[in-house]
């Protein structure tokens, strides 16, 4: 047993096995009779990297997890000190001698903020159950740690009380927060500083990054960190980058010209001839409000440590896609129904100036609207160094292809559990705008979707009431799973 440390009960192994799952702290191996050092020595580094840990070996990783008992390290000392000259960190091994069979585990630390660990000149992360390089996105994450906030560093230090209100649009302030303008400039200065958007200096002032991108009269103005961040808007002529038909790049502020590049991008859209029958009257492709939510949202989560890159509305003849630089800190399928904000900051402002709603609600509001209009199921991608969201044109159901009906089943799935009802046969083909006649073929929609491992059968009711679990194509319940099918609460019901 190591000295070095609290030594661990058979209750706390106890505790492990009935853990949910495998969390970002502790890793399972069963490793009855031996187990790599390389494998072991990455495992330190990917668990050191996202906080430090617990390795254990001798437990099953899948649930239910048991103790089956380990032979590898047999001498915990030895690995300990083949650790620490390998990798130049201390990580305490310790064996415990539980009833089932001897449990080896592995006390991770984590790594000093700023300096992320590597192995052989590869910085790692876990992926699922893998262990992966770490991603660009998270190595400038890790490197910028103790750094300040983005938004709170300087854009412009050293202007006078007359440079602040001549560079920033101090009206659409006051005019988003419904306030009345204050009758002096030093309530304006002072409203400014409780926000954040500028500092005291030695008397003179800073204007931050977060007051320059968000109400800079004109980000040109500002050094290129700032004026390069400006949205852009580019028009296509087709269902390619071939022929650019229209561009225009964002001269304000996020908050002071969001309502023009909204109006821009809006009324550029082509219109929803399906709908125009239906109401009589003329009805952009795009909802307006779908718009404002992934723009509004596009602006918030993007990666501002991302230099030379920014906010992209490209629009094509069959589509119109938002992007923003960097990958997101929550896995695409759980847009829906979880939110985790990059820049919390930027987002509680944006949403006190009415630009964005309450959290985590926009991309529920962007999949509700795809419903009502009609239009394929939004798209949620991520790329390299992107985050991109995508909304197809109308589409009859004749026209969409199988990940199209698939998508729009799941995401149909997430709206009615958010929404604490059930889906069912019916309100999948009102999705789809299919009569009762086709209700095999939402069935068969359903078990396509159930196949991609995004839903499976529920049995919570039917085990209640005894009544037998349901066949593969013809599931009573559903609920949805995320990338790694790791199961949600129930979602609904299928009749």
């Amino acid at each position: 047993m190591n000295n070095h440390l609290d030594s661990t009960s058979l209750q706390q192994i106890e505790s492990w096995l009935v853990a949910p799952r495998e969390t970002e702290h502790l890793e399972f191996k069963e490793a009855k009779a031996q187990y790599s050092t390389e494998k072991i020595l990455r495992y330190c580094v990917a668990l050191a990297n996202e906080g430090g840990g617990k390795l254990v070996l001798g437990v099953t990783d899948k649930p239910p997890r048991q103790v089956v008992g380990s032979n590898a390290f047999a001498n915990p000392a030895d690995i300990q000190g083949k650790i620490l000259h390998s990798l130049g960190f201390r990580v305490d091994v310790e064996e415990v001698a539980h009833p089932s069979g001897r449990v080896v585990v592995f006390h991770i630390p984590p790594r000093p903020a700023g300096r992320p660990y590597h192995y052989e000149g590869a910085y790692l992360m876990r992926s699922g159950e893998e262990v992966v390089p770490m991603t660009e996105d998270r190595l400038r994450q890790v490197f910028s740690e103790g750094q300040p906030d983005w938004l709170t560093r300087s854009a412009l230090a050293g202007v006078s009380a007359d440079d602040v209100v001549a560079l920033l649009d101090t009206q659409s302030y006051f005019d988003l927060m419904k306030l009345p303008y204050p009758t002096s400039r030093d309530g304006v200065i002072e409203k400014l500083i409780t926000e954040g958007l500028i500092e005291r200096g030695q008397g003179d002032w800073t204007i931050t990054n977060m007051g320059a991108i968000l109400f800079a009269k004109k980000l040109s103005e500002f050094p290129a960190a700032i004026a390069r961040k400006a949205a852009r808007v580019v028009l296509y002529d087709g269902v390619n980058k071939t022929k650019t038909k229209g561009e225009r790049l964002g001269v304000r502020g996020y908050a002071a010209g969001f309502s023009g590049l909204l109006e821009y991008v809006h009324t550029s859209a082509p219109q929803n001839k399906y709908l125009e029958e239906v109401v009589r009257e003329e009805v952009k492709m795009f909802p307006l409000q779908a718009l404002r939510e992934l723009i509004a949202n596009a602006l918030i989560h993007q990666d501002f440590e991302v230099a030379g890159a920014s906010v992209m509305v490209e629009m094509y003849s069959d589509r119109v896609e938002i992007s923003n630089p960097g990958r997101p800190p929550i896995e695409v399928d759980r847009f829906i129904d979880e939110y985790v904000s990059r820049n919390e900051r930027l987002a509680g402002l944006m949403r006190r100036l009415g630009i964005c709603e309450e959290k985590g609600s926009g991309v529920d509001k962007v999949v509700s609207l795809a419903e009502m209009y009609q239009l394929p199921a939004p798209d949620f991608r991520v790329s390299e160094l992107r985050t991109i969201a995508v909304l197809f044109v109308h589409q009859g159901f004749a026209q969409m292809s199988r990940p199209d009906r698939t998508r729009a089943c799941y995401q149909h799935c997430c709206l009615r559990y958010i929404s604490n009802q059930r889906m069912t046969n019916q309100s999948l083909r009102e999705r789809f705008g299919l009569p009762e006649s086709k209700t095999a073929t939402a069935s068969q929609i359903i078990a396509q979707t159930k196949d991609k491992q995004l839903i499976k059968p529920d049995e919570t009711e039917s085990q209640s009431t005894g009544t037998p679990a349901t066949s593969p194509t013809g599931p009573d319940q559903t609920e949805c799973l995320n990338a790694n099918t790791r199961p949600r609460p129930t979602l609904g019901k299928f009749l």
